[in-house]
């Protein structure tokens, strides 16, 4: 929301998921919230490109699952960018859910998106999950496969649909067990498909365990972060899983993809002194993403 407010990217529909806090910040916290936004700068820009290029290349005749989706605003974006699959749906646990739902409910903005893009029957809606015919919000855990099928099914999830697959930080709060059966079951169950994960790397080195060390202070405990030490580890657990080609780089890279035209429009909103914590915050996060191709896409 910080990062929106100023003006890293558009995204009109987050100020109707999370307030924008209103004391004013030390200077040091600051420094650091711009080197966080820039981050999240590049981290939606990434996976956006990707989540595109899916699209593109299905023509939009596909379905998106986010899992682990929180108060994300991607089926709003899409929406407004003519760019919606057959079908878009969200899957977190259900006290997240419930509260989606509520400023779903309460906030016109937000729900007359989805009343747009519905049709057929009634849209059915309670606390816990909203079903329309292009999208579905679904209260899950993601740490047993067979519930999260079972309720997907239940909101007209279509196998045989090519399927793309977003996890954004949360993989690395499941064991690599657990993780590992959620990667299993996505490639077993869909002929055609792609998973985007997006989450840390490197952490074995000094500024991994400092950030390890700073989450668990605060109660955070990454459980799969085993899996988070390299960007080979990060490729292997999804070949590992079933998938037949994957690839991984860091948000490093990723920033020196993105359009530069764009990336000195925002270097220059705020004063980025802290170049060296940037460039070692972005080498500790990466983008990963894996494919299942039945029918050459």
């Amino acid at each position: 929301r910080f990062a929106v407010s100023v003006g890293y990217w558009k995204d009109p529909y987050i100020q109707y998921f999370v307030r924008q806090a209103k004391e004013r910040k030390a200077p040091e916290i600051n420094r650091g919230k711009s080197v966080c936004a820039a981050g999240y700068y590049a981290r939606v820009h990434g996976v956006s490109y990707l989540v595109k290029a899916f699209l593109e290349k299905t023509e939009c005749n596909c379905q998106i699952v986010n899992l682990g989706a929180g108060m994300d605003t991607l089926f709003w974006r899409l929406k407004d960018e003519n760019l919606l699959p057959r079908k878009y749906f969200e899957v977190d646990f259900p006290m997240i859910v419930a509260r989606k739902i509520h400023n779903i409910k309460s906030k016109p903005p937000l729900s007359k998106p989805i009343m747009e893009s519905h049709s057929g029957d009634s849209l059915l809606i309670d606390s816990h999950s909203l079903d329309s015919s292009r999208y579905s919000i679904v209260g899950a855990d993601l740490r047993s496969s067979s519930d999260l099928e079972e309720k997907l099914k239940k909101h007209s999830l279509d196998v045989l649909l090519p399927t793309l697959l977003v996890a954004e930080c949360v993989l690395v709060y499941m064991t690599p067990q657990q993780s590992a059966n959620l990667l299993k079951w996505a490639a077993s169950t869909f002929p055609v498909a792609m998973v985007i994960n997006y989450e840390q790397v490197n952490m074995r080195d000094r500024f991994g365990q400092i950030m390890i060390e700073n989450l668990q202070r605060r109660q955070c405990n990454l459980a799969g972060v085993e899996l988070c030490s390299s960007l080979d580890s990060q490729r292997e657990r999804l070949l590992g899983s079933g998938w037949e080609n994957a690839r991984a780089v860091d948000m490093m890279k990723v920033y020196s993809f993105l359009p530069q035209a764009d990336v000195k429009r925002i270097e220059a909103l705020e004063f980025l002194d802290e170049k060296e914590l940037f460039e070692q915050l972005m080498q500790h996060y990466c983008i990963c993403w894996a494919s299942k191709d039945s029918s050459n896409l």
